[in-house]
């Protein structure tokens, strides 16, 4: 082989280059870069080597084209507010993105456009593109009008959160009643028995989840559960739970003899509600009232006293959603239901 055949060309090195300083044919190089199994030992290693050597990276377009696979999946990212991002959201970002990696697939971020509420134009543009296998969507309702968009549309999906019994079962969440009954069990085991919980918006199902299984628990072991009065009919997410109202109706929850000892709060943002009114009434977390959020958010370790949360398996969740999507992606369809996994409670001075 002369120095010029072996030399890397400027520009894209193409497969018949490959093949040709390897000594073996274009379907050869194809075989041992798509299905190496088909390649004897010797000529896969040559070839491995001729590749690296050159440079070579395969054309996925074309590769695209002739699969049909793109090997990328989309994401219909919730609406954020980027000078207040919502902290669990971006690390189940970070999560999906590494599963999707780890799987050799991509994850295409799109939403609708600033100003739209209605998310289906933006589905329907990305698969008119054929630029996805599938979509994952987050934040999903009972009667989620996405998940019956993309299901009358034919096309894979796996949501984190639970999809409405006539939907496919596509779909992984945690298990918020047992979450919550483990935090009514920490509180009573500290000593406490009259406890508050602080939830967001009721028409949030993994919110009433959390509200239903913090209450059973506590009339299990014995505790007097208050709350203080409902506030928003939000349907959102966990972006739009803070409010001054929210304040106050906890500070008025404090006051009095017989107020909480300790207070629950469905996310740590209204955590942060709690121990604002909590400091405003001359009392203070962890001595005064215990505290406990939800979500383990990077800012638990920051408040102070640090707060004790419930940490989501965001690796697990996200993992399990690329398996769902992607055994439909090959034409199998998941059995059984949904995927539950556990939270963990992470035990920190706030809870006294």
């Amino acid at each position: 082989m002369s120095e010029a055949a072996a030399r890397p060309r400027r520009g894209a090195t193409t497969i018949e280059e490959v093949a040709r300083a390897a000594g073996v044919s274009r379907q050869t190089v194809s075989n041992a870069i798509n299905a190496p199994q088909k390649v004897r030992p010797e000529t896969l290693a040559r070839v491995t080597a001729t590749v690296e050597r050159l440079g070579y990276q395969p054309d996925q377009s074309a590769r695209a084209l002739r699969t049909g696979a793109r090997r990328t999946l989309g994401y219909l990212a919730p609406v954020d507010d980027p000078f207040d991002p919502n902290p669990l959201m971006a690390g189940f970002l970070e999560a999906l993105v590494d599963a999707a990696g780890a799987e050799g697939q991509r994850v295409l971020l799109f939403r609708p456009a600033p100003g739209t509420a209605d998310p289906r134009p933006a589905i329907d543009e990305l698969l008119a593109a054929r630029q996805v296998d599938g979509l994952v969507l987050a934040d999903v309702l009972t009667d989620d009008p996405r998940v019956a968009h993309v299901v009358r549309a034919g096309v894979p999906f796996a949501a984190f959160g639970r999809t409405g019994a006539d939907r496919p079962q596509h779909w992984v969440d945690i298990d918020n009643t047992a979450a919550t009954a483990e935090v009514a069990g920490h509180l009573a085991d500290r000593g406490h028995r009259r406890v508050g919980f602080v939830g967001g918006a009721a028409a949030l199902p993994w919110m009433a989840d959390r509200r239903e299984g913090f209450r059973a628990e506590a009339d299990r072991r014995g505790l007097t559960v208050v709350e203080p009065a409902r506030r928003g009919t939000a349907t959102g997410g966990a972006g739009a739970e803070r409010s001054g109202a929210g304040v106050a109706a906890v500070r008025a929850l404090l006051r009095g003899p017989g107020r909480p000892t300790a207070v629950a709060a469905g996310s740590d943002l209204l955590a942060l509600d709690v121990y604002e009114a909590v400091r405003a009434e001359g009392l203070t977390v962890g001595r005064d009232v215990a505290v406990v959020g939800f979500h383990d958010t990077p800012l638990c370790r920051h408040l102070y006293p640090a707060l004790t949360s419930v940490r989501l398996p965001l690796p697990a969740i996200a993992a399990g959603l690329v398996r769902l999507l992607l055994a439909q992606v090959r034409g199998e369809q998941p059995s059984g239901g949904g995927l539950v996994l556990r939270a963990e409670l992470i035990v920190r001075d706030s809870s006294g």
